[in-house]
């Protein structure tokens, strides 16, 4: 009789494993494109439908990465790595704007400014955009939803199999994307072919690279670390330059965002190797850049319809969700420390 109700309640305990996994790999599949494009304001709230194919795409790359390394035992700097390899993957392969001088033959300019003939890009939109999917798409999302279930920020949401059909529907929607991109564009741009090679050489590398990072960190150390309220204000501050440095600028902007990128990469590598660093920091990071989105949406022109009193609406509803998010995973963080 013990070992009928021990049995039950170990396989109680799977399943209860399992809905709290699909739940968090849910939410993250749903969110990374709320922040990606209609947080940001590139997509107007009439276009939510769009997540149709926008979810497979960020929320599969995302959980795809994610799962990748807490699988593997990796840590943030695997993320931040494998979310510059999405980047490239999706500016140079699915819609191709890193090589295409007219996308969608909406005269964007977008490789006018700091021009590089020799690979035909431009520097500006390559470290801008790169720089969003990298920060915003991937590793914002991801923090965010890791916010929401502390106790399993760092344990794996998914199974062999759930895994796999992430897999399938990013691919295929990845597929769908490309092709819908080069049938809409008004030139029916395609890359060239060292242009392609390229990029996926750089692909390649980078995933390398994050899973050749170490599995642990070093010991932690002592030393102090600002307050999440600090810091999660100072991203904020750091997330509004970076978004809102004109793009006339050119090389002037460009060396503003090295220089933001620098500067938070050794920062946040510095602190986050003392014993002080905790959740509260990680989804202080994720909350300022996710509410310099949210202000920049109300500046934002959208790629896809038009401005008018429903997208300024929307862009308050997807702010205050952002505001939910942060202020549910503030209070998960500090219920767990107290269980703790």
């Amino acid at each position: 009789m013990n070992s009928m109700v021990e049995a039950g309640n170990s396989a109680g305990g799977r399943v209860a494993s399992g809905r709290r996994g699909i739940l968090p790999a849910l939410g993250l599949f749903f969110l990374a494109p709320i922040v990606a494009e209609f947080l940001l304001g590139d997509m107007p709230i009439s276009m939510l439908g769009l997540l149709a194919i926008l979810a497979p795409v960020y929320g599969g790359g995302a959980l795809l990465i994610r799962e990748t390394v807490r699988r593997t035992g990796r840590g943030w700097a695997s993320i931040l790595v494998l979310g510059l390899a999405y980047g490239i993957l999706e500016e140079a392969f699915l819609d191709q704007t890193l090589f295409n001088p007219d996308f969608l033959g909406l005269h964007l300019h977008l490789l006018e400014p700091a021009f590089l003939p020799a690979l035909g890009i431009g520097a500006w939109w390559t470290i801008f955009v790169l720089t969003l999917h990298t920060v915003w798409s991937i590793s914002v999302s991801i923090a965010l939803a890791e916010a929401l279930v502390p106790d399993r920020a760092e344990t794996p949401w998914l199974g062999g199999v759930g895994l796999a059909v992430v897999a399938l529907f990013f691919a295929l929607a990845a597929t769908a994307m490309a092709l819908n991109f080069i049938r809409q564009d008004a030139h029916h741009f395609v890359a060239s072919r060292s242009q392609f090679a390229w990029s996926a050489i750089a692909c390649v590398a980078l995933i390398v690279i994050a899973l050749s990072l170490p599995r642990r960190m070093p010991e932690l150390a002592d030393g102090t670390v600002p307050s999440p309220w600090v810091l999660g204000f100072a991203t904020f501050i750091s997330g509004m330059i970076f978004l809102f440095a004109p793009q006339r600028w050119a090389w002037g902007a460009v060396g503003i965002y090295v220089l933001l990128d620098i500067f938070w990469i050794a920062t946040i590598l510095r602190w986050s190797a003392r014993r002080a660093w905790d959740g509260r920091h990680r989804l202080a990071l994720a909350g300022g850049a996710a509410m310099a989105y949210g202000v920049h949406a109300f500046v934002q022109t959208p790629a896809v319809g038009a401005v008018n009193p429903v997208t300024r609406i929307g862009n308050a509803v997807f702010a205050c969700l952002a505001l939910c998010v942060i202020g549910l995973g503030a209070r998960r963080i500090t219920m767990l420390d107290r269980i703790e």
